[in-house]
């Protein structure tokens, strides 16, 4: 074991608030594991802060029509609250906007620049002359030439989820003047990352317990080969480049918000008044470094970060990056430009925080994609914190208060039952202690519950209210199972339910300090007092809960009619003869699976009767391989070939985009191989 634990969760963008997705991607998964290690008495830190650098940050600004510094103070300390207000317990919040870290970002820089370890690269890229400006890959638009979408980013198409670069759209247009760009030669510093593959690779080998999604994703990047990866790039908002031949262009954002963890950390260390401490948690070997990231960070804190630690040299690397796919709500992928999104300040208006903490915690996406519902939530609120939890506790303190004067009974002359009953505790926190270590956070809760189903059912099968009439002993011997129940699990979910834990401890008289290693079944001494609390969960009505979906629809809709293109305007006529040139054919997908390293394709087998064909689709974000067999589709039969990551797709599956970006298939009950006219 090692002797200390460093935890970061990733930097959220300080240009928007925190969301439902935030919370269920890097924080909510930090904390329950953070609040577990500082119950058992381990030495752990956990270190977040703003990410406030970036393009999205400087379109941000342009948007409203302010200074980058504007956007970024505001949401630092907007996002900074909302963090306290849901009890995610950072020990440290920093900002990348700050003097240490841009110190701290440049000695990076300097250190390998000075180590021969970049390669300085003159060439060519996209410049827009009326705003006098190089264009970085989120300012550039044009068409995809993977799949043909003609709103594809210049760092990636949404559609087909392929990775690309400004120069490689089609038809690129400035996303500032809307003008088509020039090319210009600037000079850039990059990462040689192929010169680090087999470093990488030879520690990935040592990892152990990684999530098979997070591993499956890296892998898939060193078997194609790592590239030379940029380093700098040409703007003015940023940690500046601290070399004399640089001016006007900052280190690239991928490369200096990682080192934010670092920073942070000496933050931290500054202002407890040991400023060396920092050292112990990043180069000490008996560190345990953990980042906690959602699915679109995993190359950074896997391979890039990693490189950038080993050429260095001075740092310990992560022991492991638990990374969660994605959160959709209501059965639709998360949209802040929609309107589909639960902000988390808007939430706490209507609800407790640990309501949200104990529901999203059992959706977590821990290896895939999960979903939020306003009905789950209503559910298992109601059905298992009230029904469960909260019924359990109360009727047992109120039974306590009621027939034995709110005095711990005495444990006479227990029955097998009873031993067996209190051995449960034991078994229960080893269970969900190896869920925690295993990162298994869903399981950890769901075993913290199951503890809370076994007090329940042991209460019903013994009838306190039958022999408190006539067999107080026995009465006495249940009530005190009961409670030492009721106090192991005001520990067990205290990193899940904080508030309302407290709470129930200070019902139990249990003083303030707790440890994992006092969850046992003597946890509260014979004759010492206890009180009855009020209810602890209140049950929620389908009143509370339409109430929100109508806020959800309201927002989805008004978001649709400021939008400017709600329906994608239509396309320039074309001639009848120019759309009988179409061959359209009526399939059956028949086979379906994943393509490596490309977020969105599906290599797909199709039926068209007469022959099968391979056509690739960006389609996996909406349906997986399984689901897809059997379902009859229209196939665009004779478009020509294109390779799209090393597969050559054969025609394509016509699909509709619903206002919320979902996909649905254009069915046809058509044999295959039949013409649709």
């Amino acid at each position: 074991m090692s002797k200390r634990t460093l935890v970061t969760s990733a930097l959220p963008y300080a240009n928007g608030p925190i969301h439902l997705g935030h919370l269920a991607g890097a924080y909510l998964p930090a904390d329950l594991y953070v609040r577990y290690k500082r119950l058992t008495d381990e030495d752990i830190i956990h270190i977040c802060g703003s990410d406030e650098h970036g393009v999205p940050i400087t379109i941000a600004a342009e948007k409203e029509g302010v200074q980058p510094q504007d956007i970024v103070d505001e949401f630092h300390e907007r996002n900074k609250q909302i963090f306290e207000d849901f009890g995610i317990n950072f020990d440290y919040y920093g900002r990348t906007s700050s003097e240490v870290h841009h110190k701290t970002s440049q000695e990076f820089f300097t250190k390998l620049y000075e180590d021969d370890v970049f390669v300085q690269k003159t060439e060519e890229q996209l410049y827009d002359p009326k705003a006098e400006m190089f264009l970085p890959d989120r300012y550039v638009k044009g068409t995809c030439p993977n799949c043909g979408y003609e709103e594809a980013y210049g760092d990636q198409c949404e559609s087909c989820g392929t990775s690309l670069s400004p120069k490689e759209l089609k038809n690129p247009k400035s996303a500032i003047t809307g003008d088509i760009p020039e090319t210009k030669e600037t000079t850039h510093w990059y990462l040689p990352l192929g010169d680090f593959q087999d470093r990488l690779e030879k520690w990935l080998d040592t990892r152990e317990n990684w999530k098979p999604n997070v591993m499956g994703q890296v892998k898939s990047w060193l078997n194609d080969g790592l590239a030379d990866r940029a380093v700098t790039r040409d703007l003015t908002w940023g940690v500046p480049v601290p070399l004399d031949d640089a001016k006007g262009k900052v280190l690239y954002v991928w490369f200096d918000a990682p080192i934010g963890y670092i920073s942070a950390t000496k933050e931290w260390a500054a202002e407890k008044g040991n400023p060396d401490e920092w050292k112990t948690y990043w180069q000490d070997e008996d560190t345990d470094l953990i980042h906690f990231i959602g699915k679109d960070n995993i190359v950074f804190h896997c391979i890039m970060f990693p490189a950038t630690l080993m050429a260095d040299g001075d740092y310990v690397l992560p022991k492991n990056v638990p990374a969660n796919e994605f959160l959709n709500l209501e059965g639709k992928k998360l949209s802040t430009s929609r309107g589909w999104a639960v902000w988390l300040d808007e939430y706490l208006k209507d609800f407790d925080a640990d309501l949200l903490r104990y529901v999203l915690g059992t959706t977590l996406p821990e290896t895939k994609d999960s979903d939020f519902s306003w009905e789950d939530f209503q559910n298992k609120v109601n059905s298992e914190l009230a029904d469960v939890l909260g019924n359990f506790v109360y009727r047992t303190t109120s039974f306590t208060e009621n027939y034995f004067e709110g005095n711990v009974p005495e444990l006479n002359n227990p029955t097998e039952k009873d031993r067996n009953t209190l051995a449960k505790i034991e078994e229960q926190k080893q269970k969900i202690s190896e869920a925690y270590e295993q990162f298994k956070l869903r399981e950890a809760i769901t075993e913290t519950m199951n503890l809370a189903r076994i007090g329940n059912k042991y209460f019903t099968e013994m009838e306190p209210w039958q022999s408190r009439k006539d067999d107080l002993e026995t009465c006495g011997n249940t009530l005190h199972v009961c409670l030492q129940i009721t106090a192991a699990l005001s520990i067990l979910f205290d990193p899940i339910l904080p508030n309302k834990m407290a709470e129930l401890r200070d019902e139990l008289n249990i003083a303030e300090k707790i440890s994992w290693s006092d969850i046992t079944g003597t946890i509260l001494k014979s004759g010492s007092t206890i009180k009855k609390g009020a209810i602890l969960f209140e049950k929620i009505e389908d009143e509370e809960i339409e109430k929100q979906l109508n806020k959800l629809k309201e927002r989805a809709s008004e978001s649709e009619e400021e939008s400017q293109d709600h329906y994608e305007p239509l396309k320039e006529n074309m001639e009848f003869d120019d759309f009988m040139k179409m061959d359209l054919r009526a399939g059956k997908i028949i086979e379906a699976s994943a393509i490596e390293k490309a977020d969105k394709l599906l290599k797909i087998k199709v039926d068209l009767g007469f022959e099968e064909r391979i056509i690739v689709s960006g389609i996996s974000n909406d349906f997986t391989p399984d689901e897809i067999v059997g379902q009859n589709v229209c196939v665009v039969a004779n478009l020509a070939p294109k390779k799209l990551m090393g597969v050559e797709s054969n025609g394509m599956i016509l699909m509709a985009e619903e206002d919320d970006g979902s996909l649905k298939f254009l069915e046809t009950d058509a044999e295959p191989g039949s013409v649709i006219k």
